[in-house]
């Protein structure tokens, strides 16, 4: 009898002990604190030993010279991505850290992956759940606590600029970081379904503890557009109401009247949503509120993935089959849109809890100031502008043609899974191409580049020759919607407004004025049609006629000497016949 009480005595204590192993930083500090990035790791690693229905994989090095990890939940215990899609579960990647002082995706995943491999949650057979613990590792180890003045807690977080300063939310398109360049990899061997990005926000204060920042519908096309809009969404919205965290949309405001309503958030695809869009693949941002308490941001995280995770379970048969639907349409799609504008003629009255805002004398500069009443409340429908039109769009070709020396792009293409062949021998082809007529470059230098920005081109057909070994993409493909984004030099995100092809923007070779007047004055006798438009420019054109320079570089630039390389967009479009 006695050793049958010392051995439950015992089980006791062991299932205390695990138990308390199992509490995570945030739980223990009773949500004052998140966990660091050893914390976080070392925790992974105890509930992968612990638990048969998650597995712990490391990949590539990121900027901060150490592995990004990836967590990998399923109730059957397969692990294998391809296995999951054949088998018709969802795939759900959730994202934390990107901008690392934003903790409260960390804290909550470590609880639901925990919740779920222990059985406290019951684990959907028909969801497939993978999560980033980390991203930004190196902003993580750069802790402190002020670079997020606006923020409630917690004691001490990471920063927002990573190994190299960079903002990783900017960088799914340009890969300057080793940290997108292994979330690539992960992405394209998850294929998610859905693909969460834990945030907090700044801006407005209001009641609101989650918001929450959707794939801009339209950017998705048909069938993705109307699932997200009028099914997932309101189904969420609903679930989150039940858990007592009512929704509101990314508020996309600071100041003034919420009266006047706000337009949804354009996601270009720099950032995380804005790029699973473009391989069709739905993109959230949730944005807890920065001014509610830590360990509240942190439980309306984990309701709000809770939720997604029982929503997606309940359509998860719809979800497979518009997201194939989906690809298939794209493979086949030629005409895409590269930017959009808010269309300002539409909007939905959504519900919206607010406080009345007002202004009061500064006590540090004397003068007016915004602040938020929390002793005024309110709760009434606003105008939501949550449709974008296309400004621009683009018909792609049958192919893109890229010359090889431009392997940085390759590279991104190929970490891109793009698919693409070799040009088997030298040979001439008559392509369409580009020639850059006007650009602007941004003064300031914004994550690591002069982006380029109001791009114009004219465009001509020509024979250019390519050597063994150039690119040819076939616009046959998955990646369609990307290629028309990366590679047409108008687009918002484009290689070209990310700075890849500034080297063509410079000319390389010149001359001397006195030796070039010779020169020029042979060619122009040879080449009447030329004399002659040289002739009626001077006429009707006085700063022209007064400067000698300009006339010089007129006749050189409509010369053969001229390079034609300078300012010919380097990626060339191909519709053989």
């Amino acid at each position: 009898m006695k050793k049958t009480f010392y051995a439950i005595l015992l089980l006791l204590q062991a299932e205390t002990i695990i138990a308390q192993n199992h509490l995570t930083p945030f739980e223990k500090s009773q949500g004052q604190k998140t966990a660091t990035y050893d914390e976080c790791t070392s925790y992974y690693k105890l509930i992968d030993k612990q638990f048969s229905n998650i597995i712990l994989k490391t990949y590539k090095s990121t900027d901060a010279g150490l592995p990004l990890s990836l967590v990998l939940f399923c109730a059957d215990r397969t692990f294998d991505p391809v296995l999951w899609h054949k088998n018709g579960k969802v795939v759900l990647l959730i994202n934390n850290g990107i901008h690392a002082g934003e903790p409260d995706g960390i804290d909550a995943s470590m609880m639901l992956i925990r919740d779920l491999a222990s059985g406290k949650i019951k684990a959907p057979k028909n969801v497939a759940i993978a999560v980033i613990p980390l991203y930004n590792i190196g902003g993580a180890l750069n802790r402190n606590s002020y670079s997020r003045v606006n923020q409630q807690g917690p004691e001490s977080y990471g920063f927002r600029g990573n190994g190299q300063n960079l903002d990783l939310n900017r960088d799914f398109t340009k890969n300057d970081s080793r940290n997108a360049r292994a979330f690539a990899e992960i992405f394209h061997y998850l294929d998610p379904d859905i693909f969460m990005d834990n945030h907090v926000s700044d801006g407005a204060d209001y009641q609101h503890v989650m918001t929450l920042l959707s794939t801009q519908h339209n950017k998705l096309g048909q069938p993705l557009d109307d699932f997200l809009h009028q099914t997932l969404e309101p189904a969420l919205y609903k679930n989150m109401e039940q858990k007592n965290y009512a929704l509101t949309p990314y508020v996309n405001f600071e100041s003034g009247s919420p009266e006047k309503g706000w337009s949804s958030f354009y996601d270009a695809p720099r950032y995380s949503s804005g790029y699973a869009a473009l391989f069709q693949i739905i993109g959230f941002m949730p944005e807890t509120h920065m001014l509610k308490p830590f360990k509240e941001r942190v439980l309306s995280t984990y309701a709000l993935m809770q939720a997604m995770v029982e929503e997606t379970s309940k359509k998860a048969a719809e979800i497979k089959r518009v997201k194939l639907k989906m690809i298939d349409q794209v493979i086949h799609q030629k005409e895409f849109e590269l930017s959009w504008k808010p269309d300002t003629t539409y909007f939905e009255p959504i519900w919206f809890k607010g406080y009345e805002s007002n202004y009061k004398t500064s006590s540090v500069t004397g003068l007016p100031k915004l602040y938020y009443d929390r002793q005024k409340p309110f709760n009434k429908q606003v105008k939501y502008f949550n449709r974008y039109q296309p400004e621009k769009t683009v018909t792609i070709p049958q192919f893109y043609v890229i010359p090889q020396g431009w392997w940085t792009v390759i590279d991104i293409l190929r970490l891109n899974q793009v698919k693409f062949t070799r040009i088997k021998k030298d040979t001439t082809l008559q392509v369409e191409g580009y020639k850059v007529e006007r650009y602007k470059s941004l003064s300031q230098p914004y994550e690591k580049h002069h982006k380029n920005y109001e791009v114009e081109v004219s465009r001509s057909v020509q024979p250019i020759f390519f050597r063994q070994g150039d690119y040819l993409i076939e616009c046959n493909q998955r990646a369609n919607r990307y290629l028309a984004e990366m590679l047409e030099p108008t687009g918002d995100d484009s290689f070209f407004a990310w700075n890849f092809f500034d080297a063509i923007l410079q000319q390389k070779e010149g001359y001397s004025d006195y030796r070039w007047e010779d020169v020029a004055a042979e060619y122009l006798r040879k080449d009447t049609a030329l004399q002659r438009q040289f002739d009626e420019k001077k006429k009707n054109d006085n700063i022209f006629s007064a400067s000698s320079p300009a006339q010089l570089n007129y006749i050189y630039k409509h010369s053969p000497y001229y390079e034609p390389a300078h300012m010919r967009y380097p990626v060339y479009r191909w519709n053989p016949k």
